[in-house]
């Protein structure tokens, strides 16, 4: 764990390689806690986005969020919203997925090659201002999307840090992308999902036994559009039913491609999950998976590589697009966001984790300025098409 919190933190590095996988997964543990105690003592109810927000970080806890880069974030933010005048409860959501930025104080502490406190100082100086100005991009980047990219902490973050990596570039810092990726997995890592997968799933019968069916098939029928929060607009049980079924099929569709379960990989899954109770269902998810599918059988790319496996898991980002625009346009946006998120990357250097929220952001963008325009000029014809 120690070995974890010294290593720089960019995309990719995965913690079971560092760490090992015990070492892992008590940091992600230690993050997750971190998290909850945040929202504990903010007087913040949990529901669908907290719960997010909780596996979110539990699972980039396996490969970028250390307490030691992240904590820094949080301030800024809590000190933006003083600066506001408002509650740092107000912005916790914010403060706690802004934490995607991590990697930019884990950069100046470990990699731009000081030593002493200078760097130190410097890292947490950074990252106090980058959570200041989260706050006030945030807002803006989900006007750009409208809601429809679930990642938007993953676009905002992108944005500030294409300017932070600039900087660090005009610094003469090497920024390039590194990977570090565990090929080797062990049971721990292979079994942690499903093992999770059904105790949410019993988890989810146990708060609701009757009708629960239903109401899994009712969050099915939601757009999963920005703020849909499916505990409070079906029921807890059925939530949690549909977050452990996401688990299992994300599972599986590793298994069946190939790919590794490492810490990226089971990240990327726990922060399918995390969404499954605040906007991800299979209904608008599955689409999206098709079309990166379709675009790496295309362009012949291997579903099992980092890249592509990673974004057919995160790509669910734009589920919201499936489901209020339908299946196609959904593969459509998962098609794209492929092509886009294998050149965002190198944008910002690995500093933002969600580097897929930022590509989704950006696809969603893209896909939403042209359906408003289409549905703007041809009302009618829109209506037939939709």
């Amino acid at each position: 764990m120690l070995a974890i919190w010294q290593h720089p933190a960019r995309l990719i590095n995965d913690f079971t390689v560092v760490g090992g996988s015990g070492g892992a997964l008590v940091n992600a543990a230690i993050m997750a806690g971190l998290t909850l105690l945040i929202i504990r003592l903010n007087d913040v109810q949990l529901s669908g986005p907290t719960i997010a927000a909780v596996f979110t970080v539990f699972g980039f806890g396996l490969f970028g969020k250390t307490p030691l880069n992240s904590i820094p974030i949080i301030i800024g933010t809590a000190i933006s919203a003083r600066i506001a005048g408002h509650k740092f409860k107000e912005y916790i959501l914010i403060g706690l997925f802004g934490t995607a930025l991590g990697p930019l104080v884990s950069f100046i502490v470990f990699e731009m090659g000081f030593s002493g406190p200078v760097p130190v100082l410097g890292g947490v100086c950074a990252g106090i201002l980058a959570g200041m100005l989260l706050p006030s991009v945030a807002i803006a980047m989900l006007h750009l999307h409208q809601g429809y990219n679930l990642y938007n902490m993953g676009l905002t973050c992108g944005f500030v840090g294409l300017f932070a990596a600039s900087m660090i570039s005009a610094a003469k810092g090497n920024i390039a992308i590194t990977v570090i990726w565990n090929t080797e997995a062990d049971l721990l890592l292979t079994l942690f999902i499903p093992v999770l997968s059904l105790a949410l799933i019993l988890f989810g019968f146990l708060l609701k036994r009757k009708g629960i069916w239903e109401d899994l098939l009712n969050i099915q029928k939601l757009t999963g559009r920005l703020p849909s929060d499916f505990i409070d607009m079906v029921s807890a049980g059925g939530a949690f039913l549909n977050t452990g079924l996401l688990g299992l099929v994300s599972w599986l569709y590793v298994i069946v491609v190939g790919g590794d379960l490492n810490g990226p990989v089971l990240g990327g899954i726990l922060t399918v999950m995390g969404f499954g109770v605040f906007g991800k269902h299979l209904k608008n998810s599955i689409p999206i998976v098709i079309g990166v599918v379709l675009c790496c059988l295309l362009f012949d790319k291997s579903l099992s590589a980092p890249g592509p496996l990673l974004a057919a898991l995160f790509a669910t980002t734009l589920a919201p697009i499936a489901g209020e625009f339908g299946a196609f346009t959904g593969i459509i946006a998962g098609f794209i966001h492929l092509v886009m998120v294998e050149r965002t990357g190198a944008w910002h250097g690995g500093i933002d984790l969600y580097n897929n929220g930022f590509a989704g952001g950006l696809t969603a963008a893209l896909i939403i300025s042209v359906i408003e325009w289409y549905r703007n000029s041809r009302p009618e014809d829109f209506e037939d098409t939709f």
